[in-house]
């Protein structure tokens, strides 16, 4: 079966960074029980579904590889993304895509786990989060760092973090930061600058958005109606005349007057006139044709203007207001060239559905969120082995789009849309293609029970540990 001989590949190059032989088993075990028909893809299912006569060891054999041994999963992250972004065209744009997502959990012995914001619930729970970046194309997308956001209070109670193995070395530290660390070491193993996307939990953080720039990094981030700017013809004063005595003033001031001082860009999009706004089309969905109406202005960013000496550069804030509605809807933040037509801004604004896609098929179909464990390691392994599965799942798609994952399915094609996209809002009939491929992982697990011995692992070429990237 091609499929198979294909796995045997990726598994090869992937086990190139796990350092120890006796770790390939335990990878190819692992990441087959992720692609298999199983409603709950933690340790004990899975070992039960590959070895039925012999479940106790093999469980024993997964908790081990995945809960205790010492393998990078940052390696194996850089890894799958060296399998995976040859397969990409960034022919029309490529994307970085920062979010987080949460995972409920009950207790609080499981590593970062606190009553926090859960996103998979849309309210404050106890849970875990982590923080990824993915790399996306417009035909396919693929998270490239992971890790946990560690709360205040795990961060320092230091019994509970020698309990769950937290590393001496992972503080405190907020989201953003956390997303622009990632960055920062993807930039330094040679990824290239692609626009940055991030929702509101990000955007509205000034710091966050001067180092993207600091960086060299284009960006378009969501912020709330709250945050203010200093629409076009308005800015701050310029510093008073120096007096002839003391230190010269270098600081910008704000006026008393309405015109001399900054907007909340919701205020902003309610000043702006009829002839401002235009209806949009970005992408056709499973149904219909996405679109909306937008309006867009240069404004400079409004934030402490007071402690600053120069003048902030002008960019694109971005607002959707549907027809209908009582009020805007959405807001962003762009450092997009000012020639960019409106409907590209609108594009890349809404090139965000990516990562809600991944998270939708990590989680539904491949068990992200299934691992039981409490430990920092195990919850960084797992993590990553579903991406390592989503992976050979994603090339496969991007290489024969036509019919990823059927046998003798070898022309390749120009990437298009995945089929198993479906936009919120969408009719429950029309439901989305799963991207997982049952078939192959059970024409795999049949192999295994053929020939009891270790599957042999295919010589694949050395690669330099660097991003490979178009």
């Amino acid at each position: 079966m091609d499929d198979l001989q294909e796995f045997d590949r990726y598994m090869a190059h992937l086990s190139e960074g796990l350092g120890h032989a006796d770790r390939q088993a335990g990878l190819r075990g692992y990441c087959t029980g992720l692609l298999a028909p199983l409603k709950r893809k933690s340790v004990e299912p899975m070992a039960a579904h590959l070895a039925p006569s012999a479940t106790r060891s093999r469980h024993q054999s997964l908790h081990h590889f995945v809960a205790d041994s010492a393998w990078s999963d940052e390696q194996m992250l850089l890894r799958v993304a060296q399998w995976v972004v040859p397969a990409m065209d960034f022919s029309d744009g490529g994307w970085w895509i920062i979010d987080d997502t949460g995972f409920p959990k009950q207790g609080r012995h499981s590593v970062g786990v606190a009553r926090q914001y859960c996103g998979m619930l849309g309210k404050q729970d106890n849970c875990q989060v982590a923080v990824s970046v993915t790399l996306a194309c417009q035909a396919g997308s693929l998270p490239v760092a992971w890790q946990l956001y560690l709360p205040k209070e795990w961060a320092d109670d230091k019994p509970r973090r020698d309990k769950a193995g937290v590393p001496q070395d992972a503080g405190f530290a907020t989201k953003p930061a956390i997303a622009l660390a990632q960055i920062e070491r993807l930039l330094e193993q040679g990824a290239p600058k692609h626009c940055v996307l991030a929702d509101a939990g990000y955007g509205v953080e000034t710091a966050f958005r001067e180092r993207l720039s600091e960086l060299g990094l284009p960006y378009v981030v969501g912020v709330t109606g709250q945050v203010t700017v200093w629409p076009p013809g308005h800015a701050p004063l310029p510093p008073e005349a120096y007096s002839g005595r003391g230190v010269v003033p270098t600081r910008q001031r704000l006026g008393d007057a309405k015109n001399q001082r900054p907007q909340s860009v919701k205020d902003l999009a309610f000043d702006l006139g009829p002839s401002q706004w235009q209806s949009v089309e970005w992408r056709e969905g499973t149904n219909f044709t996405l679109r909306s109406r937008f309006a867009r202005v240069r404004v400079r960013a409004a934030h402490r203007d007071t402690e600053r000496t120069q003048l902030r550069p002008e960019q694109w804030v971005l607002i959707e207001w549907p027809e209908g509605h009582r009020e805007p809807m959405k807001y962003w933040l762009s450092t997009l060239p000012e020639e960019l037509p409106l409907q590209r801004l609108v594009f890349e604004a809404k090139m965000r559905w990516r990562i809600e896609r991944d998270y939708q098929d990590l989680k539904q179909e491949l068990g992200l969120g299934h691992y039981e464990g409490r430990g920092w390691r195990g919850f960084h392994h797992h993590a990553s082995l579903s991406i390592a599965a989503y992976g050979f799942l994603m090339a496969e798609q991007l290489r024969h789009p036509a019919g990823a994952g059927k046998k003798n399915s070898a022309q390749r094609s120009k990437p298009a849309l995945p089929t198993h996209y479906k936009p919120r809002g969408s009719p429950a009939h029309a439901a989305p293609r799963p991207i997982v491929h049952h078939d192959f992982a059970a024409a795999y697990r049949r192999s295994l029970a053929q020939d009891t011995t270790p599957m042999p692992v295919l010589p694949a070429r050395k690669r330099k540990a660097t991003l490979v990237t178009q």
